[in-house]
């Protein structure tokens, strides 16, 4: 099977809300694109510092391409209402600042008017000051939140009537719908030990980003013992690789960072991802194009390039 290829929609604050999500969605389909994706960022703190900084990293300044971010379940609604065939999905949702069944019904929704297209990428999340503004559950417990919201909802998209009670909330039997139209796929984004025994345990796939392709095969083979040690099949366990592309003008080789540099040097990257096991990568599109034209123009080149090299 060739290695499935999406792309990432237009959702920053450079790009006209009113069209660049759909005119990107159809181009996408149009193109050949396996799948489209959104990510969630709420806000754009002015303070930074300490623990307020990047991944809550103290002195790492956040992008300021996250400011203005068009939420993510609306994106993937207009996407929706425009495609036929792409599949629609998440990487990543933050579930902590959601309430559970509100989120759980909405995917729901999305899946059921989709025709069965949506894959929700879920993650607990690192930002302090998104979790101090909307999130139901301190920071401290963004573990046990995903885990929550993952019980809710598997009770929400099964048969009517629904029951579900912890110390939080309670679903007193009853009809809770529409129904996703398929059992939607859920992946878990993060490497680190907690993330990776949740993905093992509870999720159809892994969400990686940012790792350089020789430390992902390690990962992922992990992983895999991790889910067969849980009881599961790991030759299901899914593997999509968010490549949060660089620069896409010639640099040298040597001392490049992955996924940066030329179109070529980058689908090299992508070649070794899929050698070390992954199975659908999608490119951040958007993060190199000034405008809607230069992003259709680079998510083709992306897409010929990599059916191109065979993968």
């Amino acid at each position: 099977m060739s290695l499935k290829i999406g792309v990432g929609l237009p959702q920053l604050k450079s790009f006209d809300p009113t069209t660049a999500v759909t005119r990107a969605a159809r181009a996408a389909e149009e193109i050949g694109f396996d799948s489209v994706w959104v990510f969630e960022r709420l806000l754009l703190p002015e303070d930074q510092s300490g623990e307020h900084g990047l991944y809550g990293m103290p002195g790492v300044p956040w992008p300021e391409r996250y400011g203005g971010i068009l939420d993510p379940l609306v994106a993937l609604t207009l996407a929706a209402a425009v495609t036929d065939r792409v599949e629609l999905g998440t990487c990543v949702l933050v579930a902590p600042l959601h309430t559970p069944v509100r989120l759980a019904r909405t995917l729901a929704s999305i899946d059921a008017a989709a025709g069965g297209r949506l894959v929700a990428g879920l993650g607990t999340g690192w930002s302090i000051d998104e979790f101090a503004a909307v999130a139901p559950r301190p920071f401290a417990e963004r573990g046990a939140a995903l885990d929550e919201f993952l019980d809710v909802a598997a009770a929400v998209w099964g048969a009517d009537p629904v029951s579900f009670r912890n110390e939080r909330y309670e679903i007193a039997p009853a009809e809770v719908g529409p129904k996703p139209a398929r059992r939607i796929p859920v992946y878990v984004g993060g490497h680190s030990d907690a993330a990776l025994r949740r993905a093992a345990r509870r999720a159809d796939g892994w969400l990686p980003t940012g790792l350089p392709p020789a430390a992902v095969g390690g990962v992922l083979t992990r992983l895999r013992q991790m889910t067969a040690d849980a009881g599961r099949d790991p030759s299901a366990m899914g593997c999509t690789f968010q490549v949060g592309v660089g620069r896409t003008d010639e640099v040298p080789s040597e001392g490049r960072k992955p996924y940066t540099g030329s179109v070529e040097q980058i689908v090299g990257d992508i070649a070794e991802l899929a050698e070390a096991g992954v199975d659908h990568v999608f490119v951040t599109a958007a993060n190199v194009a000034r405008d809607m034209d230069e992003y259709v123009d680079v998510a083709a080149d992306f897409h010929a390039r990599i059916r191109a090299a065979g993968l």
